[in-house]
């Protein structure tokens, strides 16, 4: 058995979630060099006035989940497994060995506001929680307006990306074919589908001048499922998955199938801990937020016990 470390998406984040970062030396060196790197103060991204930037989300997501991890592996053994479920796939990338920090930063800098700049207004996403991927389907392929199928989070859980008039239309028809909840969520920008295939390419322009190395742990991609050995595979999905379709649902099967029976949620947030319970039975998940440093220690350590 072994553990899986999973860094949230846009739409966890939370004002003041940076702030206790200074009090603890690796938190600290994150935000210093990533401050350096850009030359701004990284720690003030995350006011609430701030977070309402695309590129400030990201960051912030990116600096909370490596400072975390690293926290984690300086007193631990690392984990086999590392996934995020889309900007997380920035820091998983980081803490597996492929993706420097500082060139993480640079990154996905680019990567939000390249988001921001092609959906200012008008876009975003909204999840659709009680019907099945056919039924969803369907209203799609019959939508009077452009929608998209942006993420299979899990077996009745969806999230759809357009325009704020496509995505109310669908909502409001989904509701009336049965689904409990219609949400339209805190992202400003319709990720996960076609409508961002051009600042993806221009994302992928970046990453020429990028190194990439070959994963030191087992990194398991968000849009196709799948493990990504090679650096060049890395690279691509790293680059294009604001443009591709997330697959949680079948990440978090491809992990459990692979031995995986611990999932630690980085912060911040506690909702992949929460889709990830169904699929870790038998097993154990914790979101970091929910759990004392000691205790995430003890299971860290129980899982390589229980593997040799």
């Amino acid at each position: 058995m072994s553990s899986l470390f999973a860094f949230p998406g846009q739409g966890a984040q939370r004002p003041g979630m940076l702030q206790g970062l200074r009090d603890v030396p690796l938190g600290r060196a994150c935000l210093e060099e990533a401050s350096d790197v850009l030359g701004e103060a990284v720690a003030q991204l995350d006011s609430p006035a701030a977070l309402a930037s695309t590129r400030a989300v990201q960051l912030c997501l990116l600096v909370a989940g490596v400072a975390a991890a690293r926290g984690l592996l300086q007193r631990n053994p690392a984990p086999q497994f590392v996934a995020g479920l889309s900007i997380g796939a920035y820091p998983a990338a980081v803490i597996a060995g492929a993706l420097d920090y500082a060139d993480a930063v640079r990154l996905v800098a680019l990567r939000g506001e390249l988001m921001q700049r092609a959906y200012p207004t008008g876009h975003g996403m909204t999840a659709l929680i009680g019907l099945d991927q056919t039924t969803v389907e369907a209203l799609i392929a019959s939508a009077a307006e452009p929608v998209f199928l942006a993420n299979i989070n899990a077996e009745q859980q969806f999230v759809i990306a357009g325009s704020d008039s496509a995505m109310a239309a669908l909502a409001a028809r989904a509701v009336a074919a049965g689904a409990r909840v219609a949400k339209r969520l805190a992202m400003s920008v319709p990720s996960h589908c076609a409508l961002l295939a051009q600042p993806a390419a221009e994302l992928a322009q970046a990453f020429a001048g990028v190194t990439l190395r070959r994963p030191a742990m087992t990194f398991l991609s968000s849009s196709s499922a799948r493990v990504l050995h090679d650096a060049e595979a890395l690279g691509d999905d790293l680059a294009y998955n604001m443009c591709r379709r997330v697959d949680w649902a079948g990440t978090l099967r491809n992990a459990f199938e692979r031995g995986a029976r611990l999932l630690i949620e980085l912060p911040p947030g506690a909702v992949l801990s929460g889709l990830a319970r169904p699929v870790f039975n038998p097993g154990t998940v914790v979101a970091c937020q929910d759990a004392r440093p000691d205790t995430l220690d003890a299971l860290l350590r129980r899982e390589v016990e229980t593997t040799r």
